[in-house]
């Protein structure tokens, strides 16, 4: 088997199902899960609608580019939503989910023969969604951390990578807005990582799979938007990876799209072909019909906002916690909740006292730079139905209140 398999860590999934399988939760309440970013919020009634109209579709073999009219209805997106113009047939390729994109984007990027190939590195934000470091690993890559600034609305700390890591670096992942922090970069610090790929050569990946959930009445700047304010109108080294599961409560279409760089796209889609990864033309058609609708979203979007108005300011109460700029977690510290209690224990508690599951920081994290960035906090995915997350809120503020008497 290939030996690179033993360098993948657990996921952070599997490992907290380690952590809690001698717990029995307090049957004295219904079960409530924050631990996992699944939408449950109802998929609209017209993309399941194009999806069975279009089951002549399984009869055919798909292009691995996709159909014309889906990478149009793609770019027609960017277009309209970041104002960029992208040709549909070189600077845009659909993808079965950002998940499978982002590991698949690694596997073509990272050259292990080249003049670095022998400490070929890709550099991740710390915490950071854990396919980042799986694709590197099993690329053969090493990985390199730039751990988050709480005092810095959660940016990472990209001086904390020195010019030798910096010099060897092949690929860069980024996530904005973040998972688990909900930042979203601003645009000097695109400027800063535009300003590092062009003296060093690496690629930037761009994960926004949250952009479409925010707070503020500005939608949050993107890769593309911000390459062509900063005058790169060829997104030269970059590509954005962005996905219709959370925008449309699709999690089970697998259906997204990368866009950027024609050059890296072009290799990208040579390395698809192999690896057997075309969207299915059913899959196609309802994605069309996704992108090409807007009100679903913001109506997706208000539902959340009225989640995240109403339990910030409840959590707020007892735990350190603020609204984020975007996404679907709160960030929470937990850190001076009890003395002696780390997020792992508050977490663990919970579950059995309360029956509410959230995921611990320090599984979403590596220790970096002497610290762990989630040590102390923990993850709430605000997914559930309003009265659950509620109802959550209120058992929380019940164990943190018994946890300070």
């Amino acid at each position: 088997m290939n030996s690179l398999l033993e360098k993948l860590h657990p996921y952070p999934f599997e490992r907290w199902r380690a952590l809690t399988q001698d717990i029995t939760p307090n049957p004295a309440f219904t079960p409530i899960s924050l631990g996992i970013g699944e939408p449950k919020h109802p998929t609209p009634a017209f993309i399941q609608r194009a999806l069975t109209e279009h089951l002549s579709g399984l009869a055919h073999y798909p292009a691995t580019a996709g159909e014309p009219a889906l990478r149009q209805a793609l770019a027609s997106w960017a277009q309209r939503r970041y104002q960029v113009a992208l040709d549909p047939a070189t600077q845009v390729l659909p993808v079965n989910g950002s998940r499978e994109a982002l590991f698949s984007l690694a596997q073509a990027v990272i050259d292990v023969q080249g003049p670095h190939g022998k400490n070929a590195t890709v550099v991740c934000p710390n915490p950071f969604y854990q396919i980042y470091e799986g694709a590197a690993l099993l690329a053969g890559a090493q990985t390199a951390f730039a751990n988050s600034d709480p005092a810095r609305n959660f940016a990472p700390r990209w001086d904390q990578v020195s010019d030798e890591v910096w010099a060897r670096t092949q690929l860069l992942f980024v996530c904005s807005p973040g998972n688990p922090t909900g930042a979203v970069m601003p645009l000097d610090e695109w400027r800063q990582l535009f300003a590092l790929s062009d003296k060093h050569g690496f690629v930037i990946a761009s994960d926004e799979c949250y952009s479409e959930i925010y707070f503020r009445d500005e939608a949050p700047l993107g890769a593309l938007q911000a390459a062509q304010q900063l005058g790169r109108h060829d997104f030269k080294r970059m590509v954005v990876l962005t996905s219709l599961s959370k925008r449309s409560n699709v999690p089970g279409l697998r259906s997204g799209f990368v866009a950027g760089d024609a050059q890296v796209l072009a290799q990208f889609l040579r390395y698809r072909t192999y690896h057997g990864c075309a969207m299915s033309p059913v899959v196609q058609h309802a994605s069309i019909a996704a992108w090409g609708d807007e009100a679903h979203v913001a109506d997706n979007r208000a539902q959340y906002k009225l989640k995240f108005e109403q339990i910030t300011p409840m959590l707020s109460e007892v735990v350190d916690v603020a609204l984020p700029d975007a996404g679907f977690y709160l960030w929470a510290d937990v850190s001076k909740c009890a003395p002696g209690m780390d997020d792992v224990h508050f977490a663990r508690e919970l579950l059995a006292q309360y029956n509410v599951t959230v995921l611990p920081g320090s599984l979403l994290a590596r220790e970096a730079h002497g610290v762990n960035p989630g040590a102390g906090r923990i993850r709430l995915a605000l997914v559930a139905e309003l009265a659950s997350c509620l109802q959550a809120a209120e058992r929380i503020q019940s164990f943190v209140r018994a946890l300070k008497r």
